[in-house]
């Protein structure tokens, strides 16, 4: 019977070191325990969860068009997110999480045996354990990081309920593509709000904590798909959603976003110089305090302006030579190392909107065979090769010809042929205003904002060429002109003695005469002969005056003949201004973009709605915006601008076309008076558009594009007469020179004599006239 006694005893040792070694580990807990809590991180500010908010910006309609931040993120209450979205998470990271408190035993410890064991951990982390560890903690897998991490649990356990806890995960995980939170994500991969989710977007969304990357539905489309079939069987499985439904959102199909499509608005140069109003606010707060900034931007002018644009730069661009690929690459002979190739090649090459970038695998006259990230490949043959034939010739430099590793453009056409093409070298502009108030309701600074950030809209200085005139004649009715003052379209000639260096002589863009014409035609066909008679009977430092009333700066229209033809310097919005005050009859406007800022919360920070114009705010006098107003609607009915009026089919359009010397400069402004736009087209670098090419032949149908959808459904105004004019004959007159006042015609009593005998014209200094003497082109 002794080995019953050693049997006891050595019983009765085991159960005595059991016990000591739980005490000890219930000392060591509690040690560690005493030491380490006072060390957690005060968590009480999560009970008003504030996460860095982005900046984001909207049209007037809502729709966003640009976000700037680190972390993109929407913050959404718990009671906004939708149930389905709240199921998929619980069904695949913690179906238990309304049940336990915070930390699930078993799952804590069959992660330490799997890590005691060095294999990969099964996972035991609860949504409150994420939330301690996403907060406050980093991801490392040590014993020490995990005891804090399950201390800080209890602790959020204990300070916050269940829903808190949810809603704070919901807003904080990251879910990639800078997106922070499942609002956040659902715009970035499904561009739409997180309300209108379906069960099948929900699954694939709560793919994505366990590995962003590697789930990302848009570059892992096969990855993600597995694990969210998987997520829809665990929902069913754990009763969120019937087998019916699982069965229905496997066969759903997504729509997700492409790479780069980031807004659903094409207003990038707009975002821009809104961040920028913003950071000279608030300074770096402007990228985490969740600023709300609301534009005067009409989500509909603004994509049309943008798509006019593109459309007209390319329009010419392909009428160009074609210059050849963007890059060459060495192609592997390996498959999986041919499409590694190419898709870092296209990476480095990002699409252009509708401009694709791919990869040239084969090429000859007859056929070209691109391919696109993901192996996709593209034959292209007939008419999508005549953009770059001259590409495809044996004889063409090196650097020109398509051949296989080279990176080219593509697009595809309204009828869904693919043809080969390049991004247009020559830039643009637009600018729609109401000219009302001065809102902005269009902006497109350039052909593409990623390659060239520079707004030309407000930024670009360019001669304005004949859309200047306007303003010139403008000066003139103060000086008793109307438009049946009767001018004289004949040569005029400067000789050395007059002009104190070379002889002048101008010419008209046609390079004829017409003889004795009214103002307004010569308004109407840009007559340069005319202009230069104006300006010098009125004088130039006069109209230099009567012009800044417009907005222009005197110092960039020097007082001399040539300010008749453009000569000095505009901004396509500083122009646009200027006829703003044709438009709403006299009155200066100031440009605004920015009608209101809120916090994440929706207080309202500025409210910035100007009001209307005001007589403090005139510029002309009512019946000199009339009058004029009158003479551009005759260059839109028959002079330069003719095409307005015919393709609108409206007669309330008024305009003028410009046209610098060698074309260096193509431009048309004009209006209807509730909507202003200036359209500029030229190169970075100023060189010649073409010999044939005209403010008419490019500008002015790239404005009638955008005013087809500006003007959809605004009734035809017209302009009604002010005070202070009479109508005689068909003419519009100011009432002091309606019957036969005024200038009649420039041998009139009291004017200077014609410019051609006149001693006392001012010049350009000889440095600068050599520039510009020759600008003479409608």
């Amino acid at each position: 019977m002794r080995w019953l006694r050693w049997t006891g005893k050595l019983f009765g040792w085991g159960v005595g070191l059991v016990l000591a070694l739980v005490f000890g580990a219930v000392l060591a807990g509690a040690m560690a325990l005493a030491i380490a809590y006072p060390n957690l991180p005060d968590v009480s500010e999560l009970s008003n969860y504030r996460p860095k908010l982005p900046l984001r910006i909207f049209t007037s309609e809502g729709t966003l068009i640009g976000e700037f931040g680190e972390e993109r993120r929407n913050l959404t209450p718990i009671k906004d997110i939708p149930q389905v979205m709240k199921d998929a998470v619980l069904a695949i990271e913690d179906a238990r999480f309304y049940q336990h408190s915070g930390v699930d035993y078993v799952g804590v410890a069959r992660a330490a045996l799997a890590n005691l064991g060095k294999v990969k951990s099964q996972g035991a982390s609860t949504i409150t354990m994420q939330v301690a560890r996403n907060v406050y903690l980093t991801s490392e897998k040590t014993y020490t990081r995990k005891i804090y991490e399950i201390l800080l649990t209890f602790k959020l356990e204990h300070l916050l309920t269940k829903d808190q806890i949810l809603e704070i995960y919901m807003n904080q995980i990251f879910l990639g593509n800078r997106a922070y939170g499942f609002a956040a994500a659902s715009e970035a991969y499904f561009g739409k709000p997180l309300k209108d989710i379906t069960v099948a977007e929900a699954a694939m969304l709560a793919g994505l904590p366990k590995a962003p990357s590697a789930y990302n539905p848009i570059t892992n489309p096969a990855r993600a798909r597995t694990r969210q079939l998987y997520i829809l069987d665990r929902m069913e499985e754990h009763g969120f959603i019937t087998a019916a439904q699982a069965e229905a959102a496997k066969k759903e199909p997504l729509h997700l976003r492409s790479r780069g499509d980031t807004t659903k608005v094409h207003a990038e140069y707009v975002a821009e110089m809104v961040r920028q109003l913003m950071f000279a606010q608030y300074g770096e707060e402007t990228y985490s305090r969740g600023l709300n900034v609301y534009t005067s931007l009409n989500t509909a002018d603004q994509e049309a302006a943008y798509d006019a644009l593109r459309q007209g730069l390319m329009n010419f661009d392909r009428r160009q030579a074609y210059r050849g690929p963007e890059k060459f690459i060495d192609l592997p002979k390996d498959p999986n190392d041919l499409d590694d190739a190419i898709d870092d090649a296209v990476t480095a090459v990002p699409d252009s909107d509708d401009l694709l970038s791919a990869v040239v695998l084969e090429a000859d006259a007859r056929k070209v065979v691109v391919q696109r990230p993901g192996g996709v490949k593209i034959e292209i043959t007939g008419s999508g090769l005549r953009p770059v034939q001259s590409g495809l010739s044996a004889k063409a430099a090196p650097a020109v010809r398509i051949r296989r590793g080279a990176v080219v453009r593509i697009v595809k056409n309204h009828s869904g042929d693919w043809s080969l093409t390049q991004i247009p070298e020559v830039e643009g502009a637009l600018v729609a205003l109401d000219p009302r108030n001065g809102a902005v309701k269009a902006l497109v600074g350039g052909f593409d904002f990623d390659t060239n950030k520079f707004n030309h809209v407000t930024q670009a200085w360019r001669q304005p060429g004949s859309s200047f005139k306007p303003f010139i004649y403008s000066a003139a009715l103060e000086k008793g002109f109307s438009p049946t003052t009767m001018i004289n379209d004949t040569p005029i000639f400067f000789d050395a003695s007059v002009t104190g260096g070379q002889p002048w002589e101008p010419k008209n863009y046609d390079g004829g005469f017409e003889g004795p014409m009214t103002m307004k035609r010569g308004l109407a066909k840009s007559k340069n002969m005319i202009s230069i008679r104006i300006l010098q009977s009125i004088t130039p430092q006069y109209a230099q005056d009567w012009i800044t009333r417009f907005g222009f700066d005197a110092d960039r229209h020097p007082a001399y003949l040539t300010m008749a033809l453009g000569a000095g310097a505009v901004t396509p919005m500083q122009l646009a201004s200027g006829y703003a005050v044709f438009a709403n009859g006299g009155y200066r406007i100031s440009p605004y973009l920015v009608t209101r800022v809120t916090d994440q919360s929706g207080k309202i920070l500025v409210n910035s709605l100007p009001a209307a114009p005001t007589e403090a705010n005139r510029a002309i006098d009512a019946r000199n915006a009339f009058i004029m107003s009158t003479m551009l609607n005759d260059v839109a009915r028959f002079g330069t601008a003719a095409k307005a009026q015919a393709s609108l089919k409206r007669t309330d359009i008024y305009g003028k076309t410009g046209t610098t010397n060698d074309a260096l400069d193509a431009w048309f402004a004009g209006f209807q008076p509730t909507l202003v736009a200036t359209v500029w087209m030229g190169y970075d670098t100023p060189r010649s558009l073409g010999v044939r090419e005209t403010g008419g032949g490019l500008s002015l149908p790239i404005w009638v594009d955008f005013m087809k959808t500006g003007l959809k459904g605004t009734p035809v105004a017209e302009l009604k007469p002010p005070e202070g004019v009479t109508r005689v004959g068909g003419d519009w007159y100011y009432d002091e020179y309606a019957r036969g006042g005024g200038v009649t015609n420039l041998g009139g009593a009291g004017l200077a004599p014609p410019p051609e005998t006149n001693p006392e014209v001012n010049f350009q200094p000889s440095e600068e006239r050599s520039r510009i003497l020759d600008m003479f082109k409608n």
